[in-house]
């Protein structure tokens, strides 16, 4: 235990070069918050220019449905471009490497931002659309390339502060397209062109930034073998010769790798092994797409209109601003109160939230100082929601797996994320018109089962090296209740002394794993 006290300074010790690309990759996250929020400010914009090019081709204008119908394609075909990416990020990163994989998805960016920002141009809204398919890949790339390459670089006591900056950058990237959007800037009839290629601008400050930024230690050892310019990447990020605790960790999960064959997308579900994470990766992937975020955002505005807010917009920049606060919060308290404690709070906090928000718009025709409780409920849901199902599921899926079976879950995780986001996106509106506010109820219940779901299932990763996770779980799947961690389990790793807690009623290990050797 004296080791583990007098290392906690120097795994915690922060360079600015780590800092530095860190923030490299996290452009990557707000490239994707900045396309998610975009689109909606030029809404109008875009419906006059589908209006009126159909008319300057056709000689007759597209009808309204024809219209919603397009602009719904718009919006649509950017999450199926997400699932496009995400399932493409295990091939590419394997192939390429994580730095590699970074600098190659910023060609699609600029292609999307030339697509969309030549649009109005070329009187064209094939190329919005086209425009917003490629920004979907690029996007669904991010989701997986970001929270990989920050994991595999921080140091193990601050790896989940460092993953949450993931979504800090998603939700930055959310309230600068809200400002932007705004019609003085650019969201005018002249420059919605621009506001939608505005994404170009960071993917090229990105790609030189990542020129200066190192290849990630553990791929460059378990998976190229290239142990000396490893090391001199972890000098450079640590800040200090004395990398070999790092090294040895590296090491050994190779060790373990290069016993097993390499796994593919089928074998994480048919291995014992590797189904009990894959499955709390995507149950939680789901917890944040099936939480009702998108809903509350959606619903917002008309929420704030209801409480006489004259300027609703800005109303809803202000949700984006509690967005970005509480993303902060969650920063400084992931290595603190752990992992599952912020997701079981977040959760809870948005069930009780929803419940609010249902019971203030159905009665909120008797008595209008219930819209200032609506008010109140929307903005205690984005802070619940950013103080765990926000951050959380995007940085715990690459703690759940060594870094054989990373690439492949963080694909399947990703792909489940953007499934569910597209399946919202298009259920959502026909779910409002046969529920109205009620429909937040539905929400409720899904938030309930996720929290009952994290609770029984899901185990604290806070200040747990990749392998000592992975090593859980081979534990549970391997052995029955009650009985000794056999030695032949994990092959070059440390042993614990104590057998793995195990739930009185099922097989499966409780939360917490057996604590590390010291």
């Amino acid at each position: 235990m004296e080791r583990m006290e007098d290392d906690k300074p120097k795994q915690k010790k922060v360079t600015l070069y780590l800092l530095f690309c860190v923030s490299t990759a996290v452009i990557g996250s707000l490239q994707f918050g900045y396309n998610t929020g975009v689109i909606n400010a030029p809404e109008q914009r875009l419906r006059a220019f589908f209006h009126n090019v159909s008319m300057e081709r056709f000689g007759e204008p597209f009808s309204p449905d024809s219209i919603t119908i397009m602009w719904s394609f718009a919006v649509a075909i950017f999450s199926v471009g997400g699932m496009i990416g995400s399932f493409s990020v295990g091939a590419m990163v394997n192939k390429f490497g994580r730095r590699k994989s970074m600098l190659l998805s910023n060609i699609l960016a600029l292609l999307g931002g030339a697509l969309m920002g030549l649009s109005s141009l070329s009187r064209s809204f094939e190329m919005v659309i086209l425009g917003r398919l490629v920004i979907g890949v690029f996007c669904g790339l991010c989701t997986g390339l970001t929270p990989m390459y920050v994991g595999e670089i921080s140091p193990t006591a601050l790896r989940g502060a460092f993953g949450t900056l993931h979504q800090l950058g998603v939700v930055i990237g959310i309230l600068v397209a809200q400002i932007f959007g705004l019609e003085f800037l650019l969201g005018s009839d002249a420059l919605w062109p621009l506001l939608l290629a505005l994404t170009a601008l960071p993917a090229v400050l990105q790609s030189i930034m990542l020129f200066f930024c190192p290849e990630s230690p553990r791929y460059l050892l378990i998976d190229l073998k290239q142990d000396e310019d490893a090391r001199k990447a972890l000098v450079r990020l640590r800040g200090t010769e004395d990398v070999s605790d790092d090294i040895q960790e590296m090491k050994e999960e190779g060790m373990k790798m290069s016993m097993e064959k390499k796994v593919t997308i089928p074998e994480l579900f048919r291995s014992p092994n590797y189904r009990q994470p894959i499955i709390i990766a995507i149950i939680l992937q789901l917890s944040q797409q099936l939480s009702g975020i998108n809903a509350v955002f959606y619903y917002s505005t008309g929420i704030f209109e209801g409480a006489g807010v004259t300027q609703p917009i800005y109303a809803t920049i202000g949700a984006g601003v509690v967005n970005t606060v509480f993303t902060i919060v969650s920063l400084f308290l992931v290595e603190k109160a752990g992992r599952r404690t912020l997701q079981l709070i977040g959760l809870g906090g948005m069930a009780i939230c929803a419940l609010l928000i249902t019971i203030s718009l159905s009665l909120v025709e008797k008595s209008n100082s219930l819209s200032y409780l609506a008010i109140v409920a929307v903005f205690g849901f984005v802070a619940s929601f950013e103080m765990g199902p926000g951050p959380i599921p995007w940085f715990i899926v690459a703690e759940l797996f060594s870094q054989g079976p990373r690439p492949a879950a963080m694909a399947i995780s990703g792909f489940s994320n953007w499934t569910a986001n597209f399946l919202v996106g298009i259920t959502f509106p026909k779910l409002r018109e046969v529920c109205g506010s009620y429909v937040f109820i539905i929400f409720m219940v899904l938030l309930i089962l996720f929290f009952i779901f994290t609770f029984l299932r899901v185990p604290e990763t806070k200040g747990r090296t990749f392998d000592d996770i992975a090593q859980g779980f081979a534990v549970s799947a391997g052995k029955p209740s009650h009985s000794p961690v056999p030695e032949a389990v994990v092959v070059g790793l440390p042993q614990s002394k104590e057998p793995t807690p195990m739930s009185p009623t099922e097989k499966v290990p409780m939360v917490d794993f057996p604590p590390a050797k010291p």
